[in-house]
C-alpha cells in the first residue's frame, strides 16, 4: 500500500499531488453543506466519519480505464483530458483492488490481441469490458485463476464495443471463472454490475439514523424508493413492517427480492411505477412512512409532489448524494407541510470532496 504523511490522505481518490488532514477534509465538507443547504444550516449535524483506521483502503466499487502500450504494458487508472493517469497503488483503493491490478499487469494479454477498455469491480465480483464483438478467450483462464488469488470470487468478461458513459448492456457477458454472485461484509448479495456503498459500517449507521425516525414495526408500512440491492427493505421488514421497493436496475431488483424476501420489489423510474405505489400504498393500514435514496439529480419531479402532496407519508427519511438537489426538494416538501426535522451527513469517501446527507422530514 502507499504510505502517507501521519494524518493525511489522499485529495481526490488517489490522483492528485495535493494532501490534506481529515479535519481539514471534514471542514470543507461542512462549509459546503453548509452553503448549499443554508435555509437548513442550524440543523445540519456534524458530520459522521469513520475511524482513522477506515480512512484508507476502503473503496471496494470502482472503475479504471484501461491502455495498452509496447514499451509501458498494461496501464490502469483515470483519464485526465486525454492522458491516462495510473493509479495502480492507490491509498483508497482496497488491497483486493490492488492485487486485481497487479494480477491483470502481469497475466492479461497484450492489448493487440486483447482491446481491453476499462476494469469495473464491485467488492469480490470484477469485470473486464472489451470494446469488440468477439475476442480469443483462451488465454484467460490463467487471468481468472490469478484473480481468484487476489480474492475475486467471479471474473465477468463483457463484449460491449459502444462501451463508455454507459459501461454496461444486456448481452455479451460471460463469466470467466468463480461464482457469479457475491456476498458484502453484511451479507448482502450482488452481482458485477451492482453499486455498493463504500464504509459498510457508516452506512449501517445511516440505515439505523433513518430507522430510528421512521420507526419500522408492525403496524408501520414503508415505501423505499431508488432501493438497490435491498438492505434497506430488509431492515424494514426485519422490523416486521410491510415493505415497497422500486428500483431502475433489473440485477438489483433480483437481488433485493432475495436480499428482502418479504418485501416487495417492482423494477422501473419511480415515475413509472406510481400507478402501483399508489394501488399499494391505499392498501396498507396504520402509518405509512417512506425512505428514499435517489441519485445525484434527486427525486424526480412527479415523484416529489405525488409524496409531498398525495401519498403524504407521515415520516420521510430522505439520503442525499447532492446537497444541490436536496435543497430543491426538501423546499418543495416543506411548502407542502413538512418540517425539516434534522440533517445528518456521513463521510463515505474520504479523501474526495464527496459527503452525504440525511434529511429527516416530518408532516405537521
Amino acid at each position: 500500500m502507499a504510505s502517507l504523511p501521519a494524518g493525511c490522505e489522499p485529495a481526490c481518490h488517489g490522483c492528485r499531488h495535493r494532501l490534506f488532514s481529515a479535519d481539514e477534509s471534514l471542514a470543507q465538507k461542512g462549509a459546503y453543506l453548509a452553503r448549499a443547504l443554508a435555509h437548513w444550516s442550524h440543523l445540519i449535524e456534524a458530520i459522521a466519519a469513520p475511524s482513522p483506521g477506515a480512512r484508507l483502503a476502503y473503496r471496494d466499487r470502482v472503475t479504471l480505464t484501461a491502455r495498452w502500450s509496447g514499451e509501458q504494458g498494461w496501464r490502469f487508472g483515470l483519464m485526465r483530458r486525454d492522458e491516462l493517469i495510473p493509479i495502480h497503488d492507490c491509498p483508497v483503493h482496497t488491497e483486493r483492488v490492488r492485487a486485481l491490478v497487479r494480477v491483470l499487469v502481469d497475466h492479461l494479454p497484450p492489448g493487440d490481441e486483447f482491446p481491453l477498455a476499462y476494469l469495473h469491480v464491485a467488492g469480490a465480483q470484477a469485470t473486464l469490458i472489451v470494446k469488440a464483438h468477439r475476442v480469443d478467450t483462451e488465454r484467460l483462464d490463467a487471468v481468472a485463476a490469478a484473480a481468484a488469488g487476489a480474492g475475486i470470487e467471479g471474473l465477468w468478461l463483457h463484449l460491449h464495443p459502444a462501451a463508455g458513459r454507459r459501461l454496461f448492456a444486456r448481452s455479451g457477458w460471460r463469466l470467466l471463472g468463480g461464482e457469479a454472485e457475491s456476498r458484502d461484509p453484511r451479507g448482502i448479495l450482488h452481482g458485477p454490475t451492482a453499486f455498493m456503498q463504500a464504509l459498510p459500517d457508516l452506512h449501517s449507521r445511516a440505515m439505523n439514523d433513518a430507522a430510528t425516525h421512521l420507526d419500522p414495526r408492525p403496524s408501520v408500512s414503508v415505501l423505499d424508493l431508488y432501493c438497490g440491492l435491498g438492505a434497506t427493505l430488509r431492515a424494514w421488514t426485519q422490523a416486521g413492517s410491510a415493505a415497497l421497493g422500486v428500483e431502475l436496475s433489473g440485477e438489483a431488483v433480483a437481488f433485493a427480492a432475495r436480499n428482502a424476501p418479504r418485501a416487495s420489489v417492482l423494477r422501473g423510474t419511480c415515475a413509472q411505477r406510481l400507478p402501483q405505489v399508489r394501488e399499494w400504498w391505499a392498501s396498507r393500514e396504520g402509518e405509512r412512512v417512506a425512505y428514499v435514496n435517489p441519485p445525484r439529480s434527486g427525486l424526480e419531479g412527479e415523484v416529489t409532489d405525488v409524496l409531498a402532496r398525495e401519498l403524504r407519508p407521515a415520516r420521510l427519511a430522505y439520503l442525499s448524494c447532492s446537497a444541490g438537489t436536496l435543497a430543491r426538494d426538501l423546499a418543495a416538501f416543506e411548502a407542502a407541510d413538512y418540517a425539516v426535522m434534522g440533517v445528518r451527513p456521513y463521510d463515505f469517501f474520504p479523501g474526495t470532496h464527496h459527503v452525504e446527507a440525511l434529511a429527516l422530514l416530518e408532516l405537521h
